[in-house]
């Protein structure tokens, strides 16, 4: 099978994204949170040291919310029917996702503690 052009694999890969967007609700709420820090790092004025911190995590619930998709969408067409084994997979899927949540959490408060900390000092 052909290789298909760089731009035609570029549009299928934001096509990919679109479908998240337009189909998952998780996805929809996860990218809200990642245009919330995106205002905030320039609202609070972040350091570039602090954006990348920022930046690596809100993408990486995105990335992971993906991943954790598309395994689901697998285990789907796998076996449609319940299976306690495909129940494993997507539950520990999710769980990475949990994660990665809770990470950038913890990342979040670290950052964003010292700004809005500042903030209040000057009320």
């Amino acid at each position: 099978m052909r290789k298909p052009s760089i731009h035609i694999s570029f549009f299928n890969a934001f096509r990919g994204v679109f479908l998240m967007v337009k189909s998952e609700r998780n996805f929809q709420i996860e990218l809200l949170a990642f245009f919330i820090n995106l205002f905030s790092i320039f609202y609070l004025k972040l350091s570039t040291i602090d954006t990348i911190f920022i930046l690596l995590v809100s993408s990486g619930v995105l990335i992971a919310e993906i991943f954790n998709t598309a395994i689901e969408k697998i285990c789907d067409i796998v076996q449609p029917e319940f299976d306690q084994r495909i129940g494993f997979i997507k539950d520990i899927s999710a769980g990475a996702v949990v994660l990665m949540t809770l990470l950038s959490v913890v990342v979040g408060i670290l950052v964003y503690w010292k700004y809005i900390n500042i903030i209040f000092q000057h009320i």
